[in-house]
């Protein structure tokens, strides 16, 4: 880290103490963020997107700030936490980049931004049509050795300090002793967002995640009571309302999780989900990931519509541009993200799971590579960047407009190499010789109905979103920055000398 970006690390650690316990001055920080971030992202665009796109990057920049401010004013973000988050979210995660020349010139290439780990595919539920297969009798598991190697290396041989934890359900993970908690102790400079199902956050491992700081869990729900439980079992909700309620008495930020399907989509995009999960049970942010026919009893009349999509489109745009709250799909929002970001994208990520199978994505069931193998054959992670599945999509995303000027960029709204582009991907795993990890996953190569719907659902919201992204990402000129409170500035510029000596202070003192 370079001496301007420890002044900031620095500054960022006292503000965050003030902001803590100052409500005006953290609500007139968030605006003044808000400004910066327009001018930095949208202005000067450093990365040669459509101007759409990089307002959509600080629509969901905005929206973070403000449902950390929305949980700070209602006391449910702990003094603790939040100091916490700004040293290793802030400091570490975002102040910090896989992108630096340091890293990129020491490995010859720029790597993920961090990993997805799944280290149990063991589960206490049984959930309907679960892409993972997770179960109460597969009880698969990485040791404790393997998985603190794995969040070794990608922070010392790439400087990613972020990583994602599925499952299975991740709060069953044991070794010995050891839980999930013990890792993230261990791993205390990284931040973790754990997708859990929520039923083990009891007060007491709540309180073990404050003491933390570096942990937020994403807890899964398919609407409300009826609709959870109809998936993923009789009484599952109510445990999800506990584990909220914990949350918030230790000072947690949490988020929910949700998968849309053609029979739920409209109540998870709806404003009474928003207005139920965000402002009366307190969630920081929401992400979607729209069934995909993978994994459990896989089936294509589950997926959610092409006209239905472009619909639940509309309704999270408004959701983070007007309303601000964060709330990400995982293919519809493909621009903000420049697309698809798996198999090892710069600023993407890879995944491990259980057995050690290292995969593009959680939703691409196929390896060509195991992280066990790898280590006994004196590799590291550096290998597993190296698989020939992943160089096969890392050309395809790049030839669709990751690495392509703006106007050369193809239409993100349409982001997803198996979901959006089935034939990319089938051609990417068979030309690189890869193994589906389980039986379903061969028969999606194998089975032509298959095939032929997965191609024609891509054809079909290739028709719809095409417009929408000619309309307005390649001839549009953006929504622009809204206007913030002009007595923000000041309230700022009074403090700032103070933080400055504050943070040089801090910096001196490592």
């Amino acid at each position: 880290m370079n001496v301007q970006t420890r002044v900031k690390a620095g500054c960022v650690r006292q503000l965050a103490g003030v902001l803590a316990s100052r409500r005006i001055l953290r609500c007139a920080t968030v605006n003044v963020a808000a400004m910066a971030a327009h001018r930095r992202i949208v202005q000067r665009d450093g990365h040669d997107r459509p101007r759409q796109v990089q307002e959509d990057v600080r629509s969901y920049f905005v929206a973070l700030l403000r449902g950390l401010n929305r949980a700070a004013d209602r006391g449910i973000l702990s003094a603790h936490v939040a100091k916490r988050m700004a040293d290793v979210f802030i400091g570490n995660v975002l102040l910090r980049s896989t992108e630096d020349d340091d890293v990129v010139n020491s490995l010859g290439f720029a790597p993920p931004k961090f990993l997805l780990v799944s280290p149990t595919g063991r589960c206490n539920l049984r959930c309907k049509g679960c892409y993972a297969e997770s179960d109460p009798g597969n009880h698969a598991s990485l040791d404790f050795d393997t998985f603190d190697r794995i969040l070794t290396e990608k922070r010392e041989l790439w400087g990613s300090h972020f990583t994602v934890i599925s499952g299975g359900e991740p709060f069953l993970w044991r070794d010995g002793e050891r839980d999930l908690l013990d890792m993230v102790a261990k791993h205390d400079s990284d931040f973790f967002m754990v997708y859990t199902n929520g039923t083990q956050i009891d007060d007491d491992t709540a309180r073990r995640m404050a003491e933390l700081g570096n942990i937020s869990p994403a807890i899964s729900v398919e609407g409300f009571e009826e609709e959870t439980d109809a998936r993923r079992g009789r009484g599952t909700h109510r445990k999800v309302l506990t584990a909220f309620e914990n949350l918030r008495k230790h000072g947690v930020p949490f988020g929910v999780s949700a998968t849309p399907t053609k029979d739920n989509w409209e109540v998870i995009a709806s404003d009474e989900f928003v207005d139920y999960y965000f402002d009366r049970e307190g969630a920081v942010y929401c992400w979607l990931f729209q069934y995909m026919p993978i994994g459990r009893e896989q089936s294509l009349d589950l997926m959610v519509e092409p006209e239905n999509r472009v619909e639940m489109l509309r309704r999270m745009q408004g959701f983070v541009r007007e309303r601000e709250v964060f709330v990400a799909d995982f293919w519809n929002s493909g621009p903000t993200s420049s697309g698809c970001i798996c198999a090892g994208r710069r600023g993407g990520y890879f995944y491990i799971d259980w057995n050690g199978d290292i995969m593009p994505c959680g939703f691409v069931p196929y390896s060509t590579d195991n992280i066990h193998q790898i280590y006994r054959e004196g590799g590291d992670l550096n290998t597993a960047f190296d698989s020939p599945l992943f160089k096969r999509i890392r050309e395809w995303q790049d030839d669709y407009g990751f690495t392509q000027p703006a106007e050369g960029v193809s239409n993100w709204l349409c982001p997803c190499v198996i979901r959006d582009h089935f034939s990319s991907l089938k051609d990417a795993v068979v030309r690189s010789s890869a193994r589906p990890i389980n039986k379903e996953a061969a028969e999606a190569m194998t089975d032509p109905d298959y095939c032929r719907g997965m191609v024609e659902y891509g054809k079909s919201i290739k028709r719809m979103m095409d417009p929408i992204w000619e309309r307005e990402y390649v001839d549009g000129q953006g929504s622009g920055g809204s206007e913030q409170h002009a007595g923000a500035r000041a309230v700022l510029e009074r403090f700032a000398p103070r933080l400055q000596r504050k943070g040089n202070n801090d910096v001196r003192s490592h």
